[in-house]
């Protein structure tokens, strides 16, 4: 049985901009989200932001969100697959080889996570210049069935290098990881964005990698509902991301206050030995790659929220086939139209815009 750490939640009422929401509805349908990053994580704030009755924008169309907590990408892809929560984390290196093997009735719906999030860090004085340096070295990952391991195959791939040269080590998180790497226990770190910040946060000095130069390119995170869910429950689909579009769009253009909602919605995620302005100070390099990755790169001519590209899905099975050493990969999956969907994009996206950005901009908790 999967593990629960559950939050309890108030009834979030249309607040200042009310006609930034659509339909608002006073019991809102609370919809149960597996993520391996659960609330007590900061970087969260992209999804909770929007719901302070300040803003309503979930309240506003109806909606809410209960956090259930995973170890990892693995345990969220169970959870997802098997009813226990309603929308999850899906990442390509996980959620393509499950697809290709138990032909899960699956599909992701809404891109989370444009710009590529991972992250390779080694010490400042390492010898280790490039992710091809790794060759045959120890890298730490957060926990066996972390995306650290798939993101170096999918990196070694690319580069044409034998991948099972490599000793994956679990290390955990912030200080005990920034302790394997110095202590030189591993090589390298490889991990997301904020989970190498958190290292830093530690007070570790770390120097960042390059990612390999066509996996840099592709999208890595979108949240995937079962394809029943999609078919029964699309208008709470639309308004669930319709509200995490504003949300995301507000913690991008204001991320102090973004940071101070998810604070005050969740007390026990503030640093308590810290003061405010040291614990905003951290909070800002830990959201200091994940601000501008939740966003699309200005020069993409598909700007709108939570749209998935075929090149991304084409990019991430010819990289998965050969980091999970399945030549067939491509040829099991078939049409790659069954493993995402923008069905739900067009009405997500039919919201102003431009009024979330300037209310952003005006507020003020």
């Amino acid at each position: 049985m999967l593990t629960r750490r559950q939050v309890t939640f108030g009834t979030a009422t249309a607040g200042l901009y009310a006609g930034l929401g659509s339909t608002f509805a006073e019991s809102p349908r609370i919809l149960k989200l597996g993520n391996a990053s659960g609330f007590n994580d900061p970087q969260q704030c992209f999804i909770t932001s929007g719901r302070h009755s300040k803003l309503g924008y979930y309240a506003s169309e109806g909606v809410d969100i209960e956090f259930v907590n995973m170890s990892n990408v693995s345990q969220a892809l169970q959870a997802l697959a098997t009813g226990q929560v309603d929308f999850g984390t899906l990442i390509p290196g996980v959620y393509l080889p499950a697809i290709a093997k138990d032909n899960l009735n699956l599909i992701a719906v809404y891109n989370f996570l444009p710009r590529n999030g991972n992250s390779v860090v080694v010490k400042p004085d390492s010898p280790f210049q490039s992710v091809a340096d790794l060759k045959g070295k120890k890298i730490g990952i957060r926990n066996q069935g972390d995306s650290g391991a798939i993101i170096m195959k999918v990196m070694f791939a690319e580069l044409g290098l034998d991948a099972s040269s490599l000793e994956f080590i679990a290390v955990g998180d912030a200080g005990p990881a920034g302790v394997a790497l110095s202590e030189g226990r591993v090589d390298a770190i490889a991990s997301y964005d904020t989970a190498a910040a958190r290292i830093e946060l530690a007070g570790f000095a770390v120097r960042y990698l390059a990612l390999t130069p066509e996996f840099a390119k592709v999208s890595v995170g979108w949240f995937g509902v079962s394809k029943n869910y999609l078919k029964e429950n699309r208008k709470v689909l639309v308004a669930l991301f319709r509200g995490m579009a504003k949300s995301t769009i507000f913690a991008h253009e204001n991320l102090d206050q973004a940071i101070k909602i998810h604070w005050s919605l969740y007390p026990e995620s503030k640093p308590k030995s810290k003061s405010e302005d040291e614990a905003m100070h951290e909070m800002r390099l830990l959201l200091k790659l994940r601000n501008d990755n939740w966003m699309r790169w200005p020069s993409d001519p598909e700007q709108r929220m939570g749209a998935s590209k075929a090149i991304d899905w084409t990019s991430q099975i010819a990289m998965t086939s050969v980091s999970s050493k399945n030549p067939e990969l491509a040829a099991q999956l078939g049409d790659i139209n069954r493993l995402y969907s923008n069905e739900l994009i067009d009405e997500v996206n039919a919201f102003d815009r431009t009024a979330v950005v300037r209310q952003a901009r005006e507020f003020t908790l």
